[in-house]
């Protein structure tokens, strides 16, 4: 055995062990999952058809995109009700329905919880905002407004919507005569969680949906509850914007750590819970280990964006092009994977959700040629990193962005829609700018993961009868799961994407001590083209290989490395016997190779 299998200072003994760290969890977006009743809306009844998919396929925890009752201006990220189901996606028998379903598999469900901010037809809001003498007025955030030289009305401060930057995060209330506070949409007013009221209700929320048996939560946007509360204006760091980015005032606020603990004291530490915090604009490694160090008693784990935010433009907003390379992408990883292993926390693994674009498309090449090795790729460097692994609803077959010939039309998600709006609103006449606009939503749009999911070649993918609420991505004929699991060797020695990814969920669990629970060092931190880690326990290491980039390339830190076999790899199996195991090591475009160390 090599001095690096048998090195054992960091790594983490069976007292560490939870049911959460060893978790696959798969990411289900409801309204494009399944549609059972031909609605063109999938719904929780669909779901429940799949568990058997997902249980084959390797999956332990189900997590659900908000169904609660909504006007969907945010695609349910606008909450009305939150112990009710929308019709749209079936009832409250539907869902407990599904519970016991997912139990009686061995599995999990946890439940999206979206408590920054309510839907502007939540009960609460309504009164809220019917009088400033409302007797809940301050669950809201209102402000006066300002007024310039001129004697014109101004918002509270020059802080930007996240969802469309060209906005105010503020929206003028026309009977009440004030502001309140909106950072996404107009629609989706923001909580004011400095009143105990506010915080004892979402108390009680958890509580009714842990005692129907779910187990855990995804918490969006969990870091922007607590507000500094002098609500000043933002440095001005986009020149061409009347509004700015204001998440130094808004994410990681003052009392967010009080408010976590005191979430964790009150009700998830009476339950067995999974819970992630999505946390964007945080960087500060000491505010991460702050939530999620083993002693922290606040979250499990958060959502770090740094991987997804790769491709965009260091200080600007997301719809932006910026040229990466696989030295980037290893900085990034080894930082958060040391991190973890140094200060005790734990990582969430990801490379797609719902608010981002496909990964195929993003970190590789998704043309016919290609899209299958990189989505494997993907898939073996996730599959072999520390962290509970998140994988998102048509990842598992590859499934990549819209197509380009797409117009803009077809874009559904209101941040799109806003980003579209600005572009046509500031170069009117102007189609170069137009076509950049067109190219940079092809590339950054959420929609690329919103559209329904790829069951088979039948009409509409099989995903719905009647017409789909979001059109279909064209490319369904050949990307679908029935092909790819009726032919899960489409040739000798080649698995299709669904099978790569079904052994690579198994190889993780068979060596979990590795995989999960092992130590983490990442090789040739300076190599533009391939990222290669070490991963070891006690017993056992391995070596990932990553070719990112289309081009032929040659790995030559093998001669120390003493590679006892290659287990694994995207191209073909029968190649793996005649692979160099030390000197140097040939990479076509886009392999990736795992390797088994003496």
């Amino acid at each position: 055995m090599s001095a690096v299998a048998r090195k054992k200072d960091l790594y983490v003994g069976t007292d560490k062990h939870r049911w959460w760290k060893e978790a696959v969890v798969y990411q289900i977006y409801p309204a494009s999952f399944l549609d059972s009743n031909g609605d063109g809306w999938g719904d929780v009844p669909g779901i429940t058809q799949k568990l058997d998919y997902l249980k084959d396929l390797g999956v332990d925890v189900i997590w659900l995109s908000p169904i609660y009752k909504s006007p969907q201006a945010d695609m349910g990220y606008d909450i009305a009700d939150y112990e009710d189901i929308d019709p749209s996606y079936g009832t409250l028998a539907d869902v407990d329905n599904l519970i016991k379903e997912i139990k009686k598999r061995d599995m999990k469900l946890v439940m999206d919880l979206v408590v920054n901010h309510t839907s502007e037809e939540h009960a609460w809001f309504l009164d809220s905002r019917s009088s400033k003498d409302s007797a809940i007025r301050d669950w809201y955030i209102w402000k006066p407004a300002k007024y310039d030289a001129d004697g014109n009305r101004q918002p509270p401060n020059n802080w930007a919507q996240i969802l469309g930057e060209a906005n105010s995060a503020w929206t003028w209330d026309e009977k009440t005569q004030e502001y309140y506070l909106s950072l996404f949409t107009p629609e989706q007013p923001d909580l004011n969680w400095e009143n105990p009221a506010v915080r004892d209700a979402v108390h009680n929320i958890l509580h009714f949906w842990l005692g129907r048996g779910i187990s855990g939560f995804r918490m969006d946007v969990i870091n922007l509850i607590s507000k500094v509360q002098t609500f000043t204006d933002a440095d001005i760091v986009i020149k061409d914007n009347k509004y700015q980015p204001g998440d130094k005032y808004y994410a990681n606020g003052p009392r967010l750590h009080e408010w976590l603990k005191d979430l964790n004291r009150d009700v998830l530490s009476k339950y067995d819970t999974l819970t992630v915090g999505e946390m964007p604009f945080v960087r500060d490694e000491d505010e991460i280990i702050k939530v999620v160090g083993a002693q922290s008693e606040e979250l499990n784990m958060i959502f770090s964006f740094d991987l997804v935010d790769i491709d965009n433009v260091p200080g600007d907003f997301k719809f932006t092009l910026h040229e990466w390379d696989a030295s980037d992408l290893k900085k990034i990883v080894s930082r958060l994977q040391r991190l973890m292993l140094e200060r005790d926390g734990w990582n969430s693994l990801f490379v797609e959700n719902h608010d981002q674009p496909r990964s195929v498309s993003r970190y590789t090449d998704d043309s016919d040629e290609w899209r299958e090795h990189g989505a494997k790729l993907l898939c073996l460097m996730q599959t072999t990193l520390a962290g509970t692994l998140y994988v998102y609803q048509g990842e598992e077959i590859g499934m990549r962005n819209v197509p380009k010939s797409w117009g803009p039309e077809e874009y559904k998600d209101i941040e799109s829609i806003n980003f579209f709006k600005k572009y046509r609103d500031l170069y009117p006449n102007n189609p170069d700018k137009q076509a950049l606009a067109a190219k940079i939503m092809q590339r950054k749009a959420r929609d690329s993961a919103r559209t329904p999911m790829q069951w088979d070649s039948s009409p509409q993918a099989g995903f719905t009868s009647g017409k789909p609420w979001m059109r279909v991505n064209d490319d369904y004929p050949t990307i679908n799961a029935a092909a790819q699991l009726s032919n899960s060797k489409p040739s000798p020695g080649v698995v299709s994407v669904h099978a790569f990814w079904k052994r690579g969920l198994d190889c993780r669990k068979e060596n979990k001590d590795v995989f999960v629970y092992g130590d983490f060092e990442m090789l040739d931190m300076d190599d533009k083209e391939v990222v290669a880690y070490r991963r070891w326990s006690e017993k056992n290491a391995f070596i990932t290989v990553l070719n990112l980039s289309g081009e032929k390339v040659t790995w030559e830190r093998m001669a120390e490395l003493k590679v006892q076999k290659w287990v694994a790899g995207n191209y073909d199996d029968r190649d793996l016997e005649g692979r160099a195991k030390s000197g140097k090591v040939e990479l076509r475009p886009w392999e990736g190779l795992l390797g088994m160390l003496e």
